[in-house]
């Protein structure tokens, strides 16, 4: 078994987000450091848990705050935990959208196995589902078995591809509904992925979609839940790639002066907190098309597998060269969300009692780089 100690040290670059002044930038020159998973990945580690995770850490989650802890055991089999100091009370306050973080991760988990030929048989809540919020027990337990029959999942391919694009869409080029019917095929059994380019309801979602994020910035137990979690300029996001990041030449400069900071992102009267709004208004009205899916139930495995689904809906979509940009404000728990949140249900719930599980808007956009993403070694248990 190959020690935690001699692990390579790995990490990732980051997304785009705020800008200043009316002008919002791309990163060009990200971290090499913060970068590093996404190629290591491909590259291996010598150890068959370790090459599957190191596929699984690229999942997509919530604020990308990885909260993964995995426990490497004795043979073939590692068990997952969440890491309790990266929850998000504030948007995400029963860790529902945490958990379908998990099931991302145990979906790359199960693609990057079969890729090689072994089957991942996962346990979920090996030790109960927890409730009503996540605690130290494991979200999943993993064996690696070999296993000639298994079948490649076609997605994988597109794993390394895999992008969130925060910009603005392009409204000249119109989203065909035989690629939306594509996007909905490679959903895992119970759940429901949905959806639409039909002017009426995108129109309705953009409107949504608009306010439910302007709720989210403008409270402020969830504005600073973000800020916190934010690294500005290329320096800090390389010592801490993980969370929201601020990262291209430009802004490292500002960052740096201070004219970005999280003070003045926290100030209603600072350009930088006006320009966010506008930033997130322009990408809403933006939107071609959306994407959603839906769950009879609500429990933590339901979550895990809209995890799942969410996850292949994304590998999908860059596959069909779509722009994808989760916009799941609307689909928060917090009490200033509830309208918006009874709105969601109202558009894009079939039965009464599904809950709809996550949402992305649709289009065409400029390709963007990967999201940060911490070490492997940063994320097993000590032993």
């Amino acid at each position: 078994m190959v020690s935690r100690r001699a692990l390579l040290t790995t990490g990732a670059a980051s997304a785009v987000l705020f800008g200043l002044g009316g002008t919002w930038w791309v990163k060009t020159g990200p971290a090499r450091s913060a970068r590093e998973p996404w190629n290591a990945a491909s590259a291996g580690f010598g150890d068959p848990r370790l090459n599957v995770l190191a596929y699984a850490i690229l999942a997509p989650n919530p604020h990308n705050m990885q909260p993964w802890r995995i426990g490497l055991g004795e043979g073939g089999e590692f068990t997952v935990y969440c890491d309790l100091d990266r929850l998000l009370p504030e948007t995400d306050p029963p860790n529902r959208q945490i958990t379908i973080g998990f099931g991302c991760f145990l979906e790359l988990c199960r693609q990057a196995a079969a890729e090689t030929g072994l089957r991942a048989d996962i346990t979920y809540f090996p030790e109960g589902e927890p409730q009503p919020l996540l605690d130290d027990r494991p979200i999943a337990y993993v064996d690696l078995v070999e296993d000639a029959s298994i079948p490649a999942d076609p997605l994988f391919s597109t794993v390394l591809d895999r992008r969130t694009s925060r910009l603005p869409f392009d409204t000249s080029r119109p989203v065909d509904p035989g690629t939306l019917a594509e996007l909905q095929a490679g959903t895992v059994d119970g759940v429901e992925v949905l959806a639409t380019a039909e002017a009426a309801l995108v129109d309705e979602l953009r409107t949504l979609t608009t306010d439910a994020w302007a709720v989210e910035w403008d409270t402020a137990s969830t504005r600073r839940e973000s800020i916190e979690v934010m690294h500005i300029g290329k320096a800090e996001v390389d010592a801490k790639p993980y969370g929201l990041s601020i990262d291209d030449r430009l802004t490292s400069t500002i960052g740096m002066l201070g004219l970005m900071s999280p003070e003045a992102l926290d100030d209603p009267e600072s350009s930088a907190y006006r320009e966010s709004l506008k930033f997130y208004d322009r990408a809403c009205a933006s939107a071609m098309a959306y994407v959603w899916s839906t769950t009879p139930t609500n429990t933590r495995r339901a979550q895990l597998d809209a995890g799942r689904a969410w996850v292949r809906t994304q590998l999908a979509a860059n596959a069909l060269g779509l722009s994808f940009h989760p916009l799941s404000q609307a689909l928060q728990e917090f009490p200033e969300m509830a309208e918006h949140y009874k709105r969601a249900h109202e558009l894009l719930s079939n039965n009464a009692g599904d809950t709809v599980q996550m949402l992305a808007r649709l289009g065409y956009a400029p390709v963007v780089g990967p999201a940060p993403r911490q070490a492997l070694e940063s994320k097993l248990l000590p032993g």
